[in-house]
C-alpha cells in the first residue's frame, strides 16, 4: 500500500464541522457516534473491545499501525468500532509478532478508516462541542449530504448494542487453562503457572474482554460465562459462588432486562461489576445514569480511592455514569474521577456487591487497579464464612 496514494475519505459531524483525509482499511460509508481515545499503545485492542460497538474512534496518539496485528491480542473476535480515524498510519509494521498491517485487517472486516486527519483539532472541537454523531464516507458525497447521514444516523443514547455482542450461549472459559497463562516471551520453565480454582463463578456477558477472562482465571476463579438475557433463576440454578458483571456497549439506560436481573441477583451472591456492569448495578438499585459530555477513554484516568486516599492512573472506555444523587442511602461510592468528580466506584453497605467504572483488566493500560478481583475472591471467600 503506498499511503501517497490513496483515495480521499470525509468525515462529517453532525454540527457541520467536517475533515477530510485519505481512506485506508475498506471503502463505504458508516455513521456512529465519534469519541477519541487518549491511549498511546493498544489500538488492536481498542478496535476489538466490544463496548465500542455503534461508534467510530479516533486515537489522539499521532502515529499507529506501526505494531500491525496479531491474532493474540484480540480482546474479542472481530473488531467492533464503525470507522477508525487517526493522523498519521504507519507504512511498514515492525512489530515480531506482527501478522498483518492495519490496513489489511480493517479492509478484511470491512470498516473503513480516515488518516491524514488533525486530530488534536478533533478531539478539542469534541471535548468542547460534545460527544455527537458523524458520518464517514469514501463516497463521492457533499459536506451537505454526509451531515445530513450524521444527522440522521443512530447514535448511542437509547440504544441496546449488548443483544449485538453479547454470547449466544452458555460456555465455559478456558477449560484446558491454555488461553489464561500470563503471556511471557519465554516458552520455557520460566512460564508463569496458573493457580488452582477455588471458586466458580457466573460473568454475565454484556460485551466481555478476554482479557477480564484471562485474569479472573489467573485469580483462581472458574468462569462460565452466559448470555446478557440470562435470567437471575437460570444463574441461580447453576449455585455459582459470585457473579461478574462485565462492561459492554450503548445506553445502560435500555437495558431494562439486565436492571431487573441484577436487581434479583442482589443479596442472592456475592457480585462484582466493571464498566457498564457497574452501571447496570447502579439501575438494581434504584439509581440512574446521565451521558457524559465526551466520556473517559484511554489509559490514563486518574481515579482516588476514597477510603484509602490513594490514586490510581486506570483504562476506561466509557460514555455514561451513575448518578450519585439517585443512589440510595445503603450504597456508598467509594472511588471518583479526579478529572471531573464522576462516580468511579461504589458498594452497597450490608451486601457482598461492589464495582468500578474503570477497566481492572487494563488491555491496554496501566495495572494498578488489577488488585479488584483479589476483592472479588476475597468478597466471595467472606461470604462463606
Amino acid at each position: 500500500m503506498d499511503v501517497f496514494d490513496l483515495m480521499k475519505a470525509l468525515l462529517a459531524l453532525e454540527d457541520g464541522r467536517f475533515f477530510e483525509g485519505k481512506s485506508f482499511g475498506a471503502t463505504g460509508t458508516r455513521v456512529g457516534e465519534i469519541c477519541f481515545n487518549t491511549a498511546m499503545t493498544g489500538y488492536q485492542e481498542v478496535l476489538t473491545d466490544p463496548s465500542y460497538r455503534g461508534q467510530i474512534v479516533t486515537m489522539t496518539y499521532p502515529l499507529i499501525g506501526n505494531c500491525g496485528i496479531n491474532s493474540l491480542d484480540q480482546e474479542s473476535e472481530s473488531p467492533h468500532v464503525r470507522g477508525f480515524v487517526i493522523e498519521e498510519l504507519s507504512a511498514l509494521p515492525s512489530n515480531w509478532r506482527s501478522e498483518m498491517s492495519l490496513d489489511e485487517y480493517l479492509g478484511k472486516w470491512n470498516i473503513p478508516g480516515l488518516q491524514g486527519v488533525d486530530t488534536r483539532a478533533l478531539t478539542r472541537h469534541l471535548r468542547t462541542r460534545g460527544a455527537m454523531k458523524a458520518c464517514l464516507t469514501t463516497e463521492e458525497l457533499s459536506v451537505q449530504e454526509a451531515v445530513q447521514r450524521a444527522v440522521e444516523g443512530e447514535g448511542v443514547v437509547g440504544m441496546d448494542y449488548v443483544r449485538e455482542v453479547s454470547t449466544p450461549k452458555i460456555y465455559q472459559w478456558d477449560p484446558e487453562d491454555r488461553l489464561s497463562e500470563p503471556w511471557s516471551i519465554s516458552n520455557g520453565d520460566g512460564k508463569q503457572k496458573l493457580p488452582s480454582t477455588r471458586f466458580r463463578i457466573i460473568a454475565y456477558d454484556y460485551g466481555i474482554k478476554r482479557n477480564i477472562l484471562r485474569l479472573l482465571r489467573q485469580k483462581g476463579f472458574n468462569v462460565t460465562v452466559v448470555p446478557a438475557s440470562t435470567t437471575a433463576d437460570e444463574v441461580l440454578a447453576l449455585n455459582p459462588d459470585g457473579i461478574f458483571l462485565s462492561n459492554g456497549p450503548g445506553d445502560p439506560a435500555a437495558l431494562s432486562y439486565a436492571h431487573r436481573t441484577v436487581h434479583d441477583l442482589m443479596g442472592k451472591k456475592p457480585i462484582f461489576g466493571i464498566c457498564l456492569g457497574h452501571q447496570v448495578l447502579g439501575f438494581a438499585f434504584g439509581g440512574s445514569t446521565f451521558k457524559l459530555k465526551f466520556g473517559h477513554r484511554g489509559a490514563n484516568q486518574p481515579v482516588k480511592d476514597l477510603q484509602t486516599g490513594k490514586v490510581a492512573i486506570t483504562s476506561q472506555n466509557h460514555g455514561f455514569a451513575v448518578d450519585p444523587d439517585s443512589l440510595p442511602s445503603n450504597v456508598e461510592v467509594t472511588h471518583i474521577n479526579l478529572n471531573d468528580g464522576t462516580v468511579e466506584g461504589m458498594r452497597h453497605k450490608e451486601l457482598p456487591i461492589f464495582s468500578v467504572q474503570y477497566h481492572p483488566e487494563a488491555a491496554p493500560g496501566p495495572h494498578d487497579a488489577s488488585y479488584f478481583f483479589s476483592q472479588f475472591a476475597d468478597l466471595i471467600d467472606g461470604a462463606e464464612h
